[in-house]
């Protein structure tokens, strides 16, 4: 069945915005449920045979993920009482493109545990944060884990450490590479224990799509085969399929606009062409990403909403997460071609809670990489990560021998939720449509770097036990300056006046509008949020359907 189309003047029942990891499972299981949905995706909806493993038109062209070059600059700082600054490389990085950030994900798949959800309880208060408990705990959303397992699918085998789950993987893991055999006889020369990492990535034909073809294109890259679990390989094209959806590639959200009463009535949206449009609607769903809803949500201030849409909390944009990452390179005698194939098969979780009699707060997992995403042009361009040469033949001989002989063990910790890291508009800077650019302030809470330097200890213990040499590492030590993940700034939680949407993903302020995605988390995890994005999108749009059949919407 073709895709639907809806005139502008006729009220859908959902505008969904953004159709990445939230917004295509959102769009999904609202059309399959028989709701209109309209579908607004500021980038262009790409085929299989449209995906590349043009490293210069990626990483350099702002292919998949826009930049200063395509007319959308950002400004960064990382305290409040300083002037915010174009940044060449975007602070917050994220895909513009049917499918969203889960199309060039690099597929780890981690459950948030119990823990995560009731961290606050256990610890208590850590001053200066808006440390909290999540309003749902973990046995609520396994079902909807469960249900990111066999619809999107995953590949994985449950590990020591593991929560509980309630159905197995419907895959096995994928192999393990040279890499990963190293990290498992470091791991147990320590004492730790090293298992298959997780993925969003099928290690066999599963649900009508292709397994992984091991070609090493996977972190900043779409899968060309569909092995990769993105929403638009698995999630889009089932939502367009029921006839209720239609999806508009290349719109850019503008403002929602609402009534008298509050309540949203209408989307508006530039086209590519920068004509001006809107969509009617009985509800909105904003699944932009932790950057881009809150934005919006601060561009749709009106008289009734003087500090932005949803925001009587004035917790719009705040509490901004970005997950620790450290990274810590070592040489091996003999090859190691850590870059083919998925970017990791093996993790470490024996420290995914940190004993607090440390003196500081966090935990995470240590996996095993290659040192440039096993990327060859983007390893060529780098400086030698061990000789410090930048040119010359040495320099190409080294780098030549550095590309197959060394590989990274890397930290994925936690990050902690403070009013002073956030996403404002900048006063100053405009972006192609003459939006407020983002402003990111950002600053990692000292517990946050103390963490990092955690792992990068036991990281480097790890290269040592076995046999690794030139052992260095690198971690943001003065704090970091952007981050892919992108959470909290609009959290959930059933306070109003300390959240901004409820433990359904509702606004509290505005009856028919959720956000949807990494915004509304309340921790950060240990590194690995968009599996549990997902589930919160399975979760919402179920609430969504009942509240649509009681008439509440």
């Amino acid at each position: 069945m073709a895709q639907a189309e809806f005139s502008p003047g006729e009220e859908v029942d959902f505008v969904v915005v953004g159709s990445g990891a939230a917004g295509g499972i959102v769009a999904r299981e609202l059309a399959m449920a028989g709701l209109k949905v309209v579908v607004l995706e500021q980038g262009p909806y790409l085929q299989l045979a449209d995906y590349t493993h043009d490293e210069w038109l990626i990483n350099e062209n702002e292919e998949l993920a826009w930049g200063p070059k395509k007319g959308h600059p950002q400004t960064f700082r990382k305290y409040e009482h300083e002037t915010a600054q174009v940044m060449d490389d975007d602070p917050l990085t994220y895909a513009h493109n049917v499918g969203g950030s889960s199309h060039h994900f690099s597929g780890n798949f981690w459950r948030f545990r119990p823990i995560d959800f009731m961290e606050r309880s256990v610890l208590g208060e850590i001053p200066g944060t808006n440390f909290a408990d999540w309003p749902i705990s973990y046995d609520e959303l396994e079902p909807y884990y469960t249900k990111v397992d066999w619809e999107i699918g995953l590949s994985g085998l449950q590990g020591p450490w593991d929560p509980p789950r309630s159905r197995d993987y419907p895959l096995p893991p994928l192999p393990v590479k040279s890499s990963g055999v190293l990290l498992e006889r470091a791991a147990k020369a320590l004492g730790l224990t090293a298992y298959p990492e997780p993925h969003a990535i099928l290690s066999q034909p599963f649900n009508g799509r292709a397994g992984c073809i091991h070609c090493g294109f996977c972190l900043g890259y779409a899968c060309e085969v569909g092995a990769k679990s993105s929403t638009a390989t698995a999630m889009i094209p089932q939502a367009l399929a029921s006839g209720n959806c239609e999806l508009r590639p290349m719109s850019t959200v503008a403002r929602v606009e609402t009534n008298d009463s509050g309540r949203v009535t209408e989307v508006v949206y530039w086209d590519e062409n920068g004509v001006i449009h809107s969509q009617k609607a009985k509800a909105a769903v904003l699944c932009a990403n932790g950057a881009e809803t809150p934005r919006l949500l601060l561009l749709s201030e009106s008289s009734q909403f003087p500090d932005g849409l949803a925001n009587g909390s004035g917790m719009v944009g705040k509490n901004l997460m970005f997950n620790g990452a450290t990274s810590t390179a070592g040489m091996f005698e003999h090859p190691i071609n850590a870059h083919k194939s998925v970017p990791t098969t093996r993790v470490i979780h024996d420290f995914y809670s940190i004993d607090p009699s440390l003196g500081f707060y966090g935990g995470g997992g240590i996996d095993e990489r290659h040192l440039a995403r096993g990327l060859p042009m983007a390893f060529a361009m780098q400086r030698s990560r061990f000789s410090g040469r930048s040119w010359g033949s040495e320099f190409k001989n080294q780098l030549a021998h550095e590309f197959t002989h060394a590989c990274s063990f890397s930290g994925h910790t936690t990050s902690l939720p403070l009013s002073t890291n956030n996403v404002t508009l900048d006063p100053t800077v405009r972006d192609k449509w003459g939006r407020p650019a983002l402003r990111t302030t950002y600053m990692d809470h000292p517990d946050d770097l103390a963490t990092m330097k955690f792992f990068v200890d036991r990281a480097e213990e790890l290269m040592e036990a076995i046999g690794g040499t030139n052992i260095h590492s690198r971690w943001d030590e003065e704090g970091q300056t952007g981050g892919a993940h992108l959470l909290g700034t609009c959290r959930m939680g059933d306070d109003p006046d300390s959240s901004v949407v409820d433990r359904y993903n509702r606004a509290h302020d505005v009856p028919n509008l959720f956000m949807v995605d990494g915004s509304s988390l309340v921790t950060g995890g240990r590194g690995q949020p968009t599996m549990t994005i997902m589930a919160l999108a399975f979760r919402a749009a179920d609430h969504m359907i009942q509240a649509a059949g009681r008439g509440e919407i």
